[in-house]
């Protein structure tokens, strides 16, 4: 199927890249895919959004009933001890934590109101379809994707329901996979668009939706807290956000650049809900949903080159998050329309396949790039320790206001922070309660992962004894730790030897693995379109 812009992914950014280029131009023909089984399923994120792009993009979003529904009302800045809570004041907050006319959204419902839109416009969507492969011309640039093949047995055959994939061919094809994306990494690779560039640096963002009590509930209040349960060498830090209709999201990040292998990212959350500041929220509350998603965390320093013959890198799949606000939404959607006046203008010049260096070019002119800008050396302050790293974020910030003569620089990538298990005591975490919370499996349950049972695993080993004899033996088997959804377990065989058992049906994509195995052996590529989560209202 020959279409103008095939664009992979619909998230924020490529649904506002599709709007934008028909805004541009109606006659442009447009093509979005998605892997999820609708708009939406795969979209996990905090969220407190900054109105500024979807502003731009749709000026008359509030008469068109976008879901941005619950402006912020109260920010709230918490330090953790394990018994008490420090509220940071406000009037030494620095900018960057003010969310003053910001507003507290599901963002998978946001997705689904621009898929309207776009809709509307003339753009084809395509859930449930993945971009597997890219495909290329013969002088080497990008051609466009094919999606994967449907029905496939696991011993790779087809089977009864088998359907073959479709090539999508376009002029330009922009990939919005969001973080850590399987195409856009490969596309770093093959064209060396790290070159020059710091390692990225990803979170891994958990989170739940609840239904709390009405009398405690509290439209538009904003809650963000640092300190316990984390030592103070590992960064991370908790969300928990009021919605409407008397729901709460409550979430943690954990950098991945952790060293303690012992380190369960999922079960700090868990315990983290137990925090007597924390837990009087969830007495008498429902948990409604769960999910995970990787964070690219890295800023400016760890933005690739943007683009390649024949295509470019837009949202999280290139790293736009500004990790200092704990914001990503609008970054997106801002670099999806950056990137689609450039092809709006390279289409309108009769170019095609070639650089859209255009694109790189606005964005280094936009309030995106200064707004990365100021950001920049947030994440690396706080790789230097709780304290330490507040301090100097705090100096940084306020004293120098993200203008301060020099950028720090991201040195090692996060698979490689990790030390060997001899240099640490394993952590005991306390046993879930059933009501506040819970173990891996219930907490998938509620994700509504799905995958074909009989399709080939969908998360692949370069080496199949490495999981054993270095993971294992070295670092004391942390994939089964640092998957929020219990797909990797070290079994004994009927031998009694070690063995890694992956339960790729509880996969919710969240990338994790892909990030933080510390061979980097385990490489996730696309399962069957349609599988993984379906998130409502995440």
């Amino acid at each position: 199927m020959e279409y103008d812009v095939v664009i992979v992914g619909g998230g924020p950014a490529g649904l506002s890249a599709a709007i934008k280029i028909k805004q541009l131009n109606p006659d442009t023909s447009v093509v979005v895919l998605e892997k999820g089984g609708e708009l939406g399923a795969h979209i996990l994120s905090g969220a407190v959004m900054d109105p500024k792009a979807i502003t731009e993009l749709i000026p008359n979003w509030k008469e068109l009933g976008a879901p941005l529904n619950t402006a912020v009302t109260e920010d709230r800045v918490l330090f953790l001890t394990e018994t008490k809570a420090y509220k940071t004041p406000n009037f030494i907050l620095p900018k960057c934590f003010e969310n003053h006319g910001n507003y507290v959204i599901s963002l998978g419902n946001v997705v689904r109101w621009l898929g309207q839109q776009a809709e509307a416009l003339g753009v084809e969507i395509f859930p449930g379809f993945t971009g597997a492969e890219i495909l290329y011309n013969d002088d080497g640039s990008v051609k466009g994707v094919a999606t994967g093949n449907m029905g496939v047995k696991r011993d790779g055959e087809p089977g009864p329901d088998f359907q073959l994939g479709m090539e999508l061919h376009g002029k330009y094809t922009l990939f919005a996979e969001g973080a850590r994306g399987h195409l856009g990494k490969q596309l770093m690779a093959k064209y060396d668009l790290n070159k020059g560039k710091d390692p990225q640096s990803y979170g891994i963002g958990i989170k739940e939706l609840w239904e709390i009590d009405p009398a405690k509930h509290k439209p538009g209040l904003v809650i963000h807290t640092t300190g316990w349960p984390l030592d103070t060498k590992t960064y991370g830090g908790s969300f928990l956000y009021h919605l409407e209709n008397n729901q709460v999201v409550v979430g943690y990040v954990v950098g991945l650049d952790y060293e303690n292998p012992y380190l369960s990212p999922y079960e700090e959350f868990q315990r983290y809900k137990t925090h007597p500041e924390i837990r009087t929220f969830f007495e008498g509350a429902k948990r409604i949903s769960y999910g995970a998603r990787a964070i690219t965390a890295g800023g400016l320093q760890s933005l690739p080159k943007l683009v390649f013959p024949g295509g470019a890198l837009i949202g999280c799949d290139a790293g736009f998050l500004n990790m200092s606000r704990i914001k990503g939404s609008h970054a997106a959607i801002k670099s999806g329309m950056l990137a689609a006046e450039a092809v709006v203008a390279a289409l309108g010049a009769g170019r095609s396949a070639d650089e859209l260096v255009a694109y790189p070019t606005a964005f280094e002119q936009s309030w995106l790039h200064e707004e990365l800008h100021v950001a920049r050396n947030v994440k690396p302050w706080l790789k230097k320790g709780l304290y330490l790293g507040s301090l100097m974020t705090g100096i940084d910030q306020i004293v120098f206001r993200g203008k301060a003569p020099w950028t720090l620089h991201h040195s090692t990538p996060d698979h490689a922070c990790l030390r060997p298990a001899s240099e640490f005591t394993p952590i005991t975490y306390p046993k879930p309660d059933g009501k506040l919370t819970f173990d891996r499996l219930s907490s998938v349950f509620i994700s509504n992962t799905n995958h074909a049972e009989d399709q080939p695993i969908h998360l692949t080993l370069k080496d199949n004894s490495v999981p054993v004899n270095v993971n294992l033996a070295k670092f004391a088997g942390p994939e089964s730790r640092y998957c929020p959804a219990g797909v990797y377990e070290f079994v004994k065989t009927d031998e009694g030897q070690d063995r890694l058992q992956i339960n790729a049906q509880n996969c919710v994509h969240c990338k994790t693995c892909d990030i933080k195995d510390p061979t980097q052996n385990i490489v996730w590529i696309t399962p069957e379109g349609g599988g993984g989560p379906n998130y409502p209202n995440m």
